[in-house]
Protein backbone atom coordinates (compact mmCIF):
# COMPACT_ATOMS: atom_id res chain seq x y z
CA UNK A 1 0.00 0.00 0.00
CA UNK A 2 1.65 3.23 -1.10
CA UNK A 3 3.16 4.83 1.98
CA UNK A 4 1.60 2.62 4.64
CA UNK A 5 2.31 -0.70 6.28
CA UNK A 6 1.11 -2.40 9.41
CA UNK A 7 2.48 -1.45 12.80
CA UNK A 8 -0.29 -3.46 14.41
CA UNK A 9 -3.94 -3.92 13.29
CA UNK A 10 -5.59 -2.01 10.43
CA UNK A 11 -3.62 0.18 8.03
CA UNK A 12 -4.46 3.46 6.32
CA UNK A 13 -2.42 5.40 3.73
CA UNK A 14 -2.16 9.04 4.84
CA UNK A 15 -0.77 10.25 1.51
CA UNK A 16 2.36 11.85 2.95
CA UNK A 17 0.54 14.17 5.36
CA UNK A 18 2.74 16.01 7.88
CA UNK A 19 2.11 16.81 11.53
CA UNK A 20 4.04 19.35 13.56
CA UNK A 21 4.30 20.92 16.98
CA UNK A 22 0.99 22.77 16.54
CA UNK A 23 -0.95 19.53 16.03
CA UNK A 24 1.01 17.39 18.49
CA UNK A 25 1.42 19.92 21.28
CA UNK A 26 5.17 19.19 21.45
CA UNK A 27 8.22 18.98 19.25
CA UNK A 28 9.15 16.12 16.94
CA UNK A 29 11.88 13.60 17.61
CA UNK A 30 15.17 14.37 15.87
CA UNK A 31 14.92 11.20 13.72
CA UNK A 32 11.32 10.01 14.13
CA UNK A 33 8.24 10.33 16.33
CA UNK A 34 5.85 7.62 17.53
CA UNK A 35 2.42 9.22 18.03
CA UNK A 36 -0.07 7.20 20.07
CA UNK A 37 -3.77 8.07 20.28
CA UNK A 38 -5.20 6.61 23.50
CA UNK A 39 -8.26 6.76 25.71
CA UNK A 40 -8.54 6.55 29.48
CA UNK A 41 -10.06 3.09 29.90
CA UNK A 42 -8.29 1.39 27.00
CA UNK A 43 -6.27 -1.60 28.28
CA UNK A 44 -4.40 -2.14 24.98
CA UNK A 45 -3.40 1.54 25.14
CA UNK A 46 -1.44 0.89 28.35
CA UNK A 47 0.48 -1.97 26.77
CA UNK A 48 1.06 0.14 23.65
CA UNK A 49 2.43 2.97 25.81
CA UNK A 50 4.98 0.60 27.34
CA UNK A 51 6.01 -0.85 23.97
CA UNK A 52 6.43 2.53 22.28
CA UNK A 53 8.30 4.01 25.25
CA UNK A 54 10.70 1.04 25.24
CA UNK A 55 11.36 1.35 21.50
CA UNK A 56 11.80 5.14 21.72
CA UNK A 57 14.34 4.64 24.52
CA UNK A 58 16.25 2.09 22.40
CA UNK A 59 16.57 4.25 19.28
CA UNK A 60 18.46 7.53 19.50
CA UNK A 61 16.48 10.55 18.28
CA UNK A 62 13.05 8.88 18.47
CA UNK A 63 10.31 10.50 20.56
CA UNK A 64 7.09 8.96 21.87
CA UNK A 65 4.06 11.26 22.10
CA UNK A 66 0.78 10.11 23.61
CA UNK A 67 -2.40 12.01 22.77
CA UNK A 68 -5.65 11.59 24.70
CA UNK A 69 -8.21 11.06 21.95
CA UNK A 70 -11.06 12.41 24.07
CA UNK A 71 -9.24 15.68 24.76
CA UNK A 72 -8.21 16.18 21.12
CA UNK A 73 -11.41 15.32 19.25
CA UNK A 74 -10.82 17.83 16.44
CA UNK A 75 -7.45 16.24 15.64
CA UNK A 76 -8.93 12.73 15.96
CA UNK A 77 -11.64 13.62 13.46
CA UNK A 78 -9.21 15.38 11.13
CA UNK A 79 -6.93 12.32 11.05
CA UNK A 80 -9.91 9.93 10.90
CA UNK A 81 -8.79 8.02 14.00
CA UNK A 82 -11.46 5.33 14.40
CA UNK A 83 -10.24 3.51 17.53
CA UNK A 84 -7.61 3.44 20.23
CA UNK A 85 -4.84 2.71 20.29
CA UNK A 86 -3.87 4.12 16.92
CA UNK A 87 -0.17 4.67 16.23
CA UNK A 88 1.33 7.05 13.68
CA UNK A 89 5.02 6.82 12.81
CA UNK A 90 6.40 10.17 11.66
CA UNK A 91 9.74 10.83 10.02
CA UNK A 92 12.01 13.70 11.11
CA UNK A 93 9.94 16.20 9.09
CA UNK A 94 6.63 15.06 10.61
CA UNK A 95 5.47 13.13 7.53
CA UNK A 96 3.25 10.18 8.42
CA UNK A 97 5.05 7.12 7.07
CA UNK A 98 3.06 4.42 8.90
CA UNK A 99 -0.32 4.29 10.58
CA UNK A 100 -2.02 1.37 12.29
CA UNK A 101 -4.66 0.66 14.90
CA UNK A 102 -4.54 -1.94 17.61
CA UNK A 103 -1.81 -3.00 19.99
CA UNK A 104 1.50 -3.25 18.09
CA UNK A 105 4.23 -5.80 18.58
CA UNK A 106 7.68 -4.43 19.38
CA UNK A 107 9.16 -5.99 16.22
CA UNK A 108 6.52 -4.28 14.06
CA UNK A 109 7.26 -0.89 15.63
CA UNK A 110 10.99 -1.33 15.06
CA UNK A 111 10.36 -2.34 11.43
CA UNK A 112 8.10 0.69 10.89
CA UNK A 113 10.77 2.97 12.35
CA UNK A 114 13.14 1.61 9.71
CA UNK A 115 10.97 3.37 7.12
CA UNK A 116 11.06 6.66 9.04
CA UNK A 117 14.75 7.05 9.90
Amino acid sequence: MGGAAAVGGGVVDDGGRRLGEAELGCGLGRRATLVQFSSAFCQPCRATRRTLAEVAAMVDGVAHVEIDAEERLALVRDLEIARTPTVLVLDATGRIVRRASGQPRRADVIAALGQAV
